[in-house]
């Protein structure tokens, strides 16, 4: 029997998370760029989910994978398991995902093409192509958002899906470079540094770094959980809550996060 939890909305959930009083928090920030943060719960991943991307849409949370049968899906937070919409042919390496204006844009890593699906049917659309590799994407509401694991973040056209904006990302010691999995959150995009535990929060308006959050407690707990856990990988926000969703690749879990002021 499921939990009365696999019933409840994606919010509703959320907002439980919220009113938890056991939580772990993070020291005090010592770098004046370092958010400090509260795991609120924890929910189920797959372990063999090699994530590439992680959404929150109308409720529901979206997962995109990599390497051989890339698959996009609706996961079940009790159990972790996704309910596969899209498995692409085993010539595409599957990328990250982001929704806007009822269509699901995936990327690919180096096949230089990305798919978009209808969000109800996730039937096929149409394809678009890129001069880079595929690492992330988002939106901004306006545009798409993509990285290609360099310091640079190209701003999409929704409807020629080409590049309007190239954005250079840099902190105080120069370029941040491995830019790979994004969230548009609060009007900034943050964005996970890839084979890393930080995820940063860049300023769309000038490409600095404003924030850094340190994951290595929860990839170290990942480890623990699963010897098998790969590197941080997959945010997602939910706006009502202002929650953050955090996993990596092969991690049993996913970690809710409170971010704290």
């Amino acid at each position: 029997m499921k939990s009365a939890t696999h019933f409840l909305p994606l919010l509703i959930v959320l907002m439980i998370a919220c009113g938890k009083e056991k939580s772990k928090e993070t020291p005090p920030a010592k770098d004046p760029l370092l958010m400090n943060y509260t795991v609120r719960t924890q929910w189920a991943h797959d372990p063999r989910a090699f994530v590439q991307g992680l959404v929150i849409h109308n409720g529901k949370l979206y997962e995109s994978t990599g390497q051989k049968q890339s698959w996009i899906g609706i996961v079940d937070i009790n159990t972790g398991k996704p309910d596969k919409k899209v498995v692409l042919d085993d010539a595409y390496f599957g990328e990250g995902i982001t929704i806007l204006n009822n269509k699901i844009y995936q990327l690919t890593w180096q096949s230089k093409v990305g798919f978009i699906y209808d969000l109800h049917t996730f039937k096929k659309l149409s394809e678009f192509n890129y001069d880079t590799e595929g690492w992330g994407i988002t939106h901004n509401g306006e545009h798409l958002i993509m990285s290609d694991g360099t310091d640079k973040l190209r701003f999409l056209d929704t409807l020629s899906l080409k590049p309007v904006k190239t954005l250079s990302v840099t902190d105080n010691y120069g370029p941040v470079k491995m830019l790979n999995e994004l969230e548009y959150v609060e009007g900034f995009i943050m964005a996970n540094i890839w084979e890393t535990n930080n995820i940063v929060k860049i300023d769309p308006a000038t490409g600095k770094v404003v924030g850094k959050l340190d994951l290595s407690t929860l990839t170290r707990d990942a480890k623990m959980r699963n010897p098998q856990s790969d590197v941080l990988n997959g945010i997602a926000y939910h706006p009502t809550t202002k929650l953050l969703l955090v996993t990596g690749k092969f991690w049993p879990m996913i970690y809710v996060l409170q971010l704290n002021k």
